[in-house]
């Protein structure tokens, strides 16, 4: 504690000085120029209410959002590092055709803004997977069920299930195209020699990349994986706009209603904040075990 006493300058206090007052400008703009009343005293009951039939606390708008965010990004962190992986492994083949269609599909993701993307997937991909598949009609059937409690527990209210697997599809999609970087840099960055004594010794590409490339490469992107996770993770707030019921969606639900903008918006911050600061700590701690 003495050392980082010591280690805070005159003008590191002058900084938290400058921000403090920053942020009390605002907070006297917003209360008096605006004449916005404050009514953090309501947010909690948008996290959790009591239900008087059940006799319990239960999720409400913003808890409910925040599952479905973590949801959401858990399901599709999986999908895209599946795509991603291919993509990369495509981007190091020795075929040209396989290299360039990968590359175009990497290249053309990574250089239109993510709202375009995800209307383009959602109108044209994924909403045709559903309907092909069926899986409005049997998400519904589920719910009807007697014993939904399985289902829900990982998907939620299955009868929001299409719009859940349209917004998973959408963001996977669209993050499998960083991730395919990251894989495909990893790939490269094995030393080329590594690769000739595989094939001196009789490998074929495949149980190259297998036992020799791929081990070494995963392991040295684990960093930037992380990293690009916790992207995925505020990058989700995107698919609010094709109408998936997670966090930003239903702060927009809970400003419509209440009129609590800055403090629907603020506790909506903070819980993104919390969320992706928890997976930064959790994915340091986890390197420096790895080390």
């Amino acid at each position: 504690m003495r050392r980082r006493k010591r280690s805070l300058h005159w003008i590191d206090w002058l900084i938290l000085a400058v921000l403090a007052g920053f942020f009390a400008v605002i907070w006297f703009r917003i209360s008096g120029t605006l004449n916005y009343k404050w009514q953090w005293d309501r947010i909690p009951n948008y996290i959790l209410r009591w239900d008087e039939e059940d006799g319990r606390w239960v999720a409400n708008l913003l808890l409910q959002g925040l599952i479905t965010t973590i949801r959401i990004s858990i399901y599709a962190s999986i999908l895209a590092l599946i795509l991603g992986t291919i993509l990369g492994i495509a981007r190091c083949s020795t075929n040209l055709a396989i290299r360039m269609l990968a590359r175009t599909y990497l290249e053309f993701l990574r250089n239109i803004p993510p709202v375009v993307v995800i209307f383009i997937f959602y109108f044209f991909l994924s909403e045709q997977i559903v309907a092909a598949f069926d899986i409005e009609r049997w998400a519904r059937g589920i719910a009807r069920s007697e014993n939904p409690e399985m289902w829900e527990f990982f998907f939620g209210d299955m009868r929001r299930f299409p719009s859940m697997i349209s917004g998973v599809l959408v963001l996977a999609l669209f993050e499998s195209a960083f991730v395919g970087e990251i894989v495909r840099a990893g790939i490269q960055s094995i030393p080329r020699g590594q690769r000739e004594a595989a094939r001196a010794i009789g490998m074929g590409w495949g149980d190259e990349m297998r036992f020799v490339v791929l081990p070494q490469a995963l392991r040295k992107v684990i960093p930037p994986m992380s990293n690009q996770f916790i992207s995925l993770v505020k990058d989700s707030s995107i698919i609010s706009l094709i109408s998936v019921q997670e966090l930003t969606y239903k702060t927009v639900e809970l400003v419509s209603s209440t009129r609590m903008i800055f403090e629907a918006w603020l506790t909506t911050a903070a819980l993104y904040f919390l969320l992706c600061f928890g997976l930064s700590l959790l994915f340091r701690r986890l390197e420096g075990e790895r080390r």
